[in-house]
């Protein structure tokens, strides 16, 4: 395997290549096969967590049916490289268009997501003529791991928060050579695009945010229908779904034991964020293909990334924080607004702080996965909203 602690030179790009060794893949399986498990929940829900039978089922099919040389092999006809920037490598996706003009476009994955968010939208965004689009509507595609996350350093110091990470965005994508270019993000990359739109560097012409960080700094006496939902949805978030948010922002280290030495609880710490966050029935498997959800847990496992990919909270935590207040931005902005994002966010908020509001589409499905769950919607609002920058 090109390990994370495989250097490059100064500058230089390097392809990449994903081999996990056999062992790795052995021993997971070995620890699947010893797995203790709790006794049942004493409820009938998942408001306990993840329930026992759910639990085993998903840990049964990754032990018997799961392949992961199926999914590397499908990951590796994809152009992966790895360059150093401020120290750390990091590892990113590169796949151009072959229309001319194509927008370069720099996507942001979040937590406990990875490149793997983005896979079903590469072929969308850059070949948009296969898919019932227009040639002037292709992007060349950017997606950067996180520090901390797949095959991308882990950073061995402090300071790697949201702003250095945005800051070396932009060393990528000068590295690239791009003179021009737009950025999307959501979770922790509507953080650190939120912030590549507050640095406005020359060359970024505009943003789109699937999650948006305009939460009012003082809530108001008097809500309209889709404030006072927004509230609702962020006081549930902070009162009943913030534990885990909480555990990483402030002790990383000693759940990365656990996240680190144990797939099962790997597995079940990612597993409920793919029920709570994503559009479904009552199973994540409304959502998403349990392929897909093994595909991102395998990811974290193989890496050894469950400590490492924690630190980012208590990295912006150190930092001051996560605001979901956000700052206000001047440059264009785009955003798609998904019914079970964590909190859905109203237009009356995003207009107070962005100035330059260029598109807004509030969607009747999808959740806080916006690329996982719907890429074609994700898709068909990145080439809408990106046609006015295109023309300037």
């Amino acid at each position: 395997m090109n390990t994370s602690e495989t250097k490059t030179a100064s500058n230089t790009i390097e392809p990449f290549h994903v081999n996990i060794p056999q062992s790795i893949l052995d021993d997971l399986k070995l620890r699947l096969d010893l797995v203790r498990w709790p006794e049942r929940e004493t409820v009938t829900d998942w408001s306990q967590g993840v329930p026992l039978a759910k639990a085993q089922a998903l840990i049964d099919y990754w032990r018997t049916k799961y392949d992961w040389r199926r999914f590397e092999s499908q990951i590796n006809k994809l152009p992966h490289f790895r360059t150093t920037i401020d120290g750390l490598v990091i590892h990113f996706i590169h796949v151009k268009s072959k229309h001319d003009n194509a927008l370069p476009l720099l996507l942001t994955h979040g937590w406990p997501g990875s490149f793997i968010e983005f896979l079903r939208t590469i072929p969308l965004l850059t070949n948009p003529t296969a898919f019932g689009g227009k040639a002037e509507d292709a992007f060349h595609v950017v997606i950067p791991s996180l520090p901390g996350f797949a095959f991308s350093d882990k950073p061995t110091e402090t300071g790697w928060n949201s702003e250095r990470i945005a800051k070396a965005w932009i060393v990528l994508m000068e590295r690239l050579d791009y003179k021009h270019w737009v950025a999307q993000g959501g979770d922790w990359g509507t953080d650190i695009t939120t912030i590549l739109g507050q640095i406005h560097p020359p060359g970024l012409l505009a943003i789109h945010l699937n999650w948006q960080f305009v939460f009012p700094e003082k809530i108001p006496e008097t809500l309209s229908h889709d404030e006072q939902r927004a509230v609702d949805a962020a006081n549930k978030f902070f009162t009943d779904g913030s534990g885990y948010f909480r555990e990483q922002s402030t002790r990383p280290q000693t759940i990365g034991y656990a996240l680190c030495d144990s797939p099962v609880a790997l597995a079940m710490w990612i597993y409920e964020k793919f029920y709570a966050w994503t559009d479904n029935n009552g199973n994540p498997e409304d959502a998403l293909e349990l392929d897909e959800m093994l595909d991102n847990i395998t990811l974290y496992w193989v890496t050894n990334t469950g400590a490492s990919s924690a630190r980012i909270y208590w990295e912006r935590q150190n930092a001051g924080g996560v605001h979901f207040a956000g700052p206000k931005l001047d440059l264009p902005v785009a955003a798609s607004v998904f019914p079970r994002e964590i909190y859905p966010a109203p237009k009356s908020w995003a207009e107070q702080k962005y100035s330059n509001l260029i598109y807004w589409k509030e969607h009747e499905k999808g959740g806080h996965f916006a690329a996982f769950q719907n890429p074609e919607l994700l898709t068909d609002d990145l080439r809408v909203a990106f046609r006015t920058i295109r023309r300037t």
